[in-house]
């Protein structure tokens, strides 16, 4: 069963494949926001994967977060997310991501519980 307080940290280093000139949302050597989300909802989605019913995943709904300092490459960095609320098969969480002690962003991301093979059926 899900609940709150579930807690889930997910960790990657810092390449220059998700970086921001990489990806194409900036142009610079830095960790790229889309990165650091992506890092957020993959704490979210292993924070929860153990409680769901067979045949369920759950997918990213929304997700707002501030990005507030650069990352270099090679640094680590880490994404917390705990489950806040949960409302039938709606997920919420606060994130958080880290380079050592430094906050990197925070916010909230949603996720919805969803039978993989319906959700699959919907692909336009």
């Amino acid at each position: 069963m899900i609940e709150t307080g579930l807690k889930h940290t997910s960790e990657m280093i810092v390449t220059e494949d998700v970086t921001a000139a990489k990806l194409g949302s900036g142009d610079m050597a830095v960790l790229a926001t889309p990165a650091m989300m992506a890092l957020m909802e993959n704490a979210a989605m292993l924070a929860v994967a153990p409680y769901l019913p067979e045949g369920c995943t759950t997918v990213g709904g929304h997700i707002a977060s501030s990005h507030l300092r650069p990352t270099k490459v090679g640094d680590k960095v880490t994404a917390t997310a705990i489950v806040t609320k949960v409302d039938g098969k709606r997920i919420e969480f606060k994130v958080e991501a880290h380079c050592g002690d430094t906050l990197l962003g925070e916010g909230t991301h949603i996720r919805f519980i969803v039978n993989r093979n319906k959700f699959l059926t919907k692909i336009l």
